[in-house]
């Protein structure tokens, strides 16, 4: 008879369910740690400015003069809106029929021309502003015309009679000088711009074109009273452009007319980029201060003992500043003295008239005694000031380093550079002052 074989009967090692276990378990643990770990925000300081310059929109005035037609008829434009022409340029013609051209044949060198432009349109064309054809339409015909004996131009040609830059409006603003500007000329919802450029038939005297016959001109606008005080000092000043970005140097006036306060800036360049616009959007850029530039919500204050700065003596075994606190024993053993090094944030006049120095409450007790040196006199520590400041982490760990601010925005603030237990460009902050506490470890 054959023998029973007996089986061992024994837990099966599963070395994918171990594993499988063990990751499980880490991720358990990592979303507890991370659940129960205060999470804050840092900020990297850099160096920068503000942007609190005041904006206006400003009434552009020009040495201008509108040209009228001499006859009547349909109108051949030749030169590009706010383009520059010299005198006795033919910037268009009117002739008799709305299909009147020039019969001039181009020379070789106005057919590269040509190409040139053509093909610079080709690559730079954007759907979106179509009326960069008929700035390609008058670029050819004035390139065609510029160097052609006018005799060829079909109908009477239209010369301007001064050097300046042409443009295709009119509005009424064209003799309005600084000195005679009001606060109701500032009213853009009344405001009208009338389109020269057409081609309906124009009778003899209507407008046809405007020339700003000077690369001088001015910047108007209201100032309330606060904006009047701030540019008050001021006799130049830097304006920035929304239109473009660009920006021009001008000489400042300020002046009152009926009660309201104006501002009128002299500018002597940029004029052919902003030639067609009446009103324009600008930014003075008054604000030239540079500093490491912070976010308001990281700021906080500490409280500090403020310690005459008489008290202040030296020891330790590396002869740095503190101060000798006195220690009374208990009996009749008598008291002690015992050296307390500190660091000294800052120095400054308390209301008193006495200086002091900010000393960190953590060196000090409320009630201790100190000795001023070479003198029985004695201080007791208890009076308090605040500084501002903010959480560096660079460490780890929540420090606290004082700022002095030089100006501010409703966002950020400009501290000085260098200050004593202060910040420095390319430091880590707490975004958020209030979110942790001084020494709090963070991760």
């Amino acid at each position: 008879m054959a023998k029973k074989v007996k089986r061992k009967h024994g837990i099966n090692f599963n070395i994918g369910t171990v594993i499988f276990g063990a990751l499980f378990l880490y991720l358990i643990i990592t979303i507890f740690i991370y659940a129960t770990t205060k999470h804050i925000s840092s900020y990297m300081v850099t160096s920068g400015t503000l942007s609190n310059n005041e904006s206006y929109t400003a009434l552009a005035l020009r040495t201008e003069e509108v040209a009228d037609a001499s006859a009547s008829g349909y109108v051949s434009y030749y030169t590009q809106d706010s383009a520059r022409a010299s005198r006795n340029d033919i910037v268009c013609s009117i002739g008799s029929s709305p299909d009147s051209s020039s019969t001039v044949t181009p020379a070789d060198s106005d057919i590269s021309k040509v190409r040139q432009l053509a093909s610079e349109f080709a690559g730079s064309y954007n759907e979106d502003n179509f009326g960069a054809v008929y700035d390609l339409q008058y670029s050819l015909n004035s390139t065609i015309i510029s160097n052609s004996d006018p005799a060829y131009v079909d109908g009477t040609a239209c010369k301007a009679d001064n050097d300046g830059i042409i443009t295709y409006t009119t509005d009424g603003y064209e003799t309005l000088t600084p000195q005679d500007v009001t606060a109701d000329d500032f009213n853009i919802k009344s405001y009208e711009s009338t389109q020269l450029r057409t081609s309906d038939k124009v009778s003899e005297g209507d407008p046809i074109y405007r020339i700003a016959t000077d690369d001088t001109w001015y910047l108007v606008f209201p100032l309330s009273d606060r904006q009047y005080a701030a540019l008050s000092a001021k006799t130049t000043v830097r304006v920035k452009f929304s239109k473009d970005g660009n920006s021009e140097n001008g000489d400042l006036t300020l002046f009152d007319r009926d009660g309201t306060h104006f501002a009128e800036i002299t500018l002597y360049s940029g004029l052919v980029r902003y030639a067609d616009d009446r009103f324009l959007d600008i930014e003075l850029v008054t604000n030239t201060d540079t500093g490491l530039k912070i976010p308001l919500s990281a700021i906080v204050t500490k409280e500090f003992y403020t310690i005459p700065v008489d008290y202040l003596t030296t020891g330790g075994d590396d002869d740095s500043d503190g101060f000798m606190k006195q220690t009374t024993g208990s009996g009749n053993s008598g008291s002690t003295t015992t050296f307390v090094s500190a660091d000294l944030y800052e120095s400054t006049t308390d209301d008193s008239g006495q200086e002091v120095y900010y000393v960190d409450e953590a060196d000090f007790k409320p009630g201790d005694i100190i000795l001023k040196p070479d003198s029985s006199d004695t201080y007791t520590i208890g009076a308090t000031a605040s500084l501002e400041g903010v959480y560096c982490v660079n460490r780890g760990y929540a420090q606290f380093r004082k700022i002095d601010i030089i100006n501010q925005n409703d966002e950020y603030c400009l501290v000085k550079e260098g200050t004593n237990y202060g910040i420095s460009q390319y430091d880590y902050i707490v975004r958020d002052g209030s979110t942790v506490n001084e020494a709090e470890i963070l991760r």
